[in-house]
């Protein structure tokens, strides 16, 4: 097997080929999938290696006094002799990896073989292919995680209990010095006990990204921006705790702790940082200095770690494993999200030059991790997303030609601004009932669009036998589960994007239409039906030949505190909203996509999907956040057979001809639309014309499915690094 290793003595790094470790008592035989980088301390002890002698000692005098020592006792000679022994031998990098049991020691009945764990230890979670692993130093995953974010256990670990030291509770005000791996996990677990938390870093990179996962305030330790946030949150009195998750040579971090912190707070060193503290400050305020051992209780105890002997729950209640498998659970739950902190995927053969970028300042990340062989995905399953096939034998349908009575379940900002006002007035329609969460948002509703009934009572609404049709404009979470019971309810349903969040979701949708014959189904793609583009693509006519078709989508920040950026509960914001862009690209291709790839800046804030059709032809679409904010959200490509259609945010539209039995080479859109009509208005008569018609849908139901497995596709690939078969099931 392959495992990466060090040369203390010159600093090199390979990878080496070495036995693989025997499958001991006591433990498991564990096969890596994703082993984590840390960032912080594995680059430390690469920096180290490659100094001098001198700076060495210096920057170990721990070890210099053990050496000292040995010479008093050993005397120079032998002393040398062992000592360059001990650095010119190699040594294992790495101590926080997630894997697949592959083979159980005696004494184990918590897991099997097949099962996947993560793993900790520095001598036994190693960048190495094959790890055996005792008891105390593995959990088993969660289902549904990811194994790539359950590498993150270990390190998650150590900042948990580096909270658990600091005691936080709910209200109190903390401050995180150093917003680095720790630091952005600190940020997250103390938000999600309730904390409000203010950063320090020079980063205005993971300030940002520290903002984003929950900070009220980050900023440059030396700017007056961190003590201004710390005196309007505290009102002057000062942070209840601050964590010391900085590294390096520099006091700066305890002597703002002191300023900062209220009188009788408390201190907690998590990171390796100088400690020179001033003693006048800390006395004065009389502050509680804690230091956090790393994953907890049982480091460094041979008989926790390696002989398995547990510590009694009623005595020690969060151990190593407990804190390992606590931290697994809350990234199950989506109390934490680690995946804005890859910043890469690198492949394990690729580790030497992996730690040389990240050393030499080429590679700028967070996290970075390494995947091993044979392990392409988010799981040991085939690279593929499921897209059910739609077997349904249809209902009758409703009478033709009398008015459609619809119902509303939700009435946010959506459907009040882009949906509602385009059927308040439409002949033939009539808007029977809201249903909300809050009394009020219906009232508001019913008052604004002359709803004939205002109500919170979901069941009575699809119990109601003169409703036609059901729209589901609610939060994201809930739109396959509410479709669902209103196709059971034998309505046509209109459910804005996504239709669903998984696949197990998609799946159960799909079983729901067949079980009642029930496919009177439109997910809100709307801009399919955008007129400008519907004439664009007339216009171009039909192919021949493969395309390539680019989809530049500027997302723009969304304001802090959205629900868009709930990732654990209401999915990624692409899964929310690239539905409609994978849509467009397969309406004008005219074809299903058969694969997925995805890549993702840092943050995966800014992404690249590629999808490929059954004919050859190719879409790119990149969603980007990060761009300025005066350039058009939209603006789309589509190139095949010497033709190229343009369209700029729904606004202006342009086809070229290479040539052109007309002489024309060009059609250009002849006028400016008064406003952007991505096609809200057009989709929704024709979903009308649909229900009252009893004719088809709009969309077809195989596309919707198909589109939304795409989508679903995105984290897969992502996850993976490489790209995803969109498997049809017949």
């Amino acid at each position: 097997m392959k495992q990466v290793v060090q040369n203390y003595k010159s600093g090199e790094l390979a990878v080496l080929d070495v036995p693989v470790p025997g499958c001991k008592p006591g433990g498991v035989l564990v096969r890596t999938a994703y082993s984590l980088i840390s960032t912080g301390t594995e680059l430390m002890k690469v920096s180290e290696a490659g100094m001098s002698m001198l700076g060495k000692a210096r920057s170990r005098p721990d070890q210099v006094a053990k050496v000292v020592q040995s010479v008093a006792t050993n005397g120079v000679p032998a002393t040398y002799r062992k000592v360059m022994g001990k650095l010119d031998s190699y040594t294992p990098l790495g101590y926080s990896l997630c894997g697949v049991v592959e083979q159980v020691g005696a004494g184990i009945d918590d897991v099997k073989v097949g099962d996947l764990v993560a793993c900790a230890g520095n001598e036994h979670a190693l960048h190495a292919e094959l790890n055996w692993v005792p008891k105390n130093l593995y959990t088993p995953v969660p289902d549904g995680l990811a194994p790539r974010h359950a590498a993150f256990g270990t390190v998650g670990s150590i900042a948990l209990q580096g909270v658990r030291q600091g005691e936080p509770q709910l209200g109190e005000v903390a401050l995180v010095i150093g917003l680095g791996l720790i630091g952005q996990l600190v940020v997250q677990l103390l938000a999600a006990a309730g904390v409000r938390v203010v950063g320090a870093d020079p980063d205005p990179a993971r300030c940002e990204l520290a903002e984003r996962l929950g900070a009220e305030a980050c900023g440059d330790p030396g700017s007056a921006s961190v003590e201004a946030a710390v005196a309007e949150l505290t009102g002057g009195h000062g942070v209840d705790q601050v964590y010391l998750a900085a590294g390096g040579s520099s006091n700066q971090p305890v002597e703002l702790a002191a300023r900062l912190c209220r009188d009788r707070g408390r201190v907690v060193d998590i990171g390796k940082c100088r400690l020179d503290l001033p003693w006048n400050a800390y006395y004065e305020k009389e502050l509680d200095v804690r230091f956090s051992r790393s994953y907890g209780p049982g480091r460094y105890d041979p008989e926790y770690e390696l002989e398995g002997r547990d510590y009694p729950i009623g005595y020690v209640r969060w151990t190593e494993r407990r804190n390992l498998a606590c931290f697994l659970d809350l990234m199950a739950r989506g109390s934490v999200d680690v995946e804005p902190l890859v910043s890469h995927v690198a492949a394990f053969d690729d580790a030497v030059e992996t730690y040389r970028s990240l050393k030499d300042g080429e590679l700028k990340a967070v996290a970075v991790l390494f995947r091993y062989p044979e392990q392409t995905e988010e799981a040991p399953e085939a690279p593929a997303v499921a897209v059910p096939a739609v077997n349904v034998t249809r209902t009758t349908a409703r009478a033709a030609g009398t008015p459609v009575r619809v119902a509303f379940i939700g009435a946010g900002n959506y459907a009040t601004s882009m949906l509602l006002p385009h059927l308040a007035e439409r002949e033939g329609v009539e808007l029977s009932t809201v249903v909300t969460t809050t009394a009020l948002s219906a009232a508001n509703a019913q008052r604004k669009f002359g709803f004939a009934r205002a109500t919170t009572d979901l069941d009575a609404v699809l119990g109601d036998e003169s409703v036609d049709a059901v729209f589901v404009v609610t939060r994201h979470s809930s739109h396959a589960d509410l479709t669902r019971k209103a196709l059971l309810a034998g309505k046509s349903v209109f459910v804005e994007k996504p239709l669903a969040l998984g696949e197990d979701e998609l799946a159960g949708v799909l079983a729901t239409v067949e079980e009642t014959g029930n496919d009177r189904l439109q997910v809100g793609f709307n801009r399919r039906f955008a007129p400008l583009l519907q004439e664009a693509k007339r216009r171009f006519g039909a192919r021949t030949g493969p395309a390539n078709l680019r989809y530049l989508v500027n997302a723009g920040r969304l304001e802090h505190g959205s629900w868009y950026l709930r990732q654990g509960s209401e999915g990624s914001r692409f899964a929310g909203e690239g539905g409609h862009f994978i849509d467009t690209a397969s309406w004008l291709l005219d074809a299903d996509p058969v694969s997925v790839y995805a890549v993702a800046t840092p943050g995966n804030e800014d992404l690249q999907v590629v999808l490929r059709y059954p004919d050859g032809s190719t879409v790119t679409i990149s969603y980007v956040t990060t761009g300025a904010s005066g350039f058009p959200k939209e603006t789309l490509d589509l190139v095949a057979d010497g033709k190229v259609l343009r369209l700029d945010d729904f606004v202006r539209a342009s086809v070229y001809f290479e040539k052109s039995t007309a002489g024309r080479k060009r059609w250009v859109s002849s006028r400016l639309p008064k406003a952007r009509d991505k096609g809200q208005n057009a989709e929704l008569a024709a979903f009308f014309r649909a229900v009252r018609t009893g004719g088809p849908m709009p969309v077809p139901l195989e596309s919707l499915v198909a589109t939304t497995a795409a989508t679903l596709a995105v984290p897969a690939g992502l996850a993976g690094g490489a790209p995803v078969t969109l498997a049809r099931h017949r």
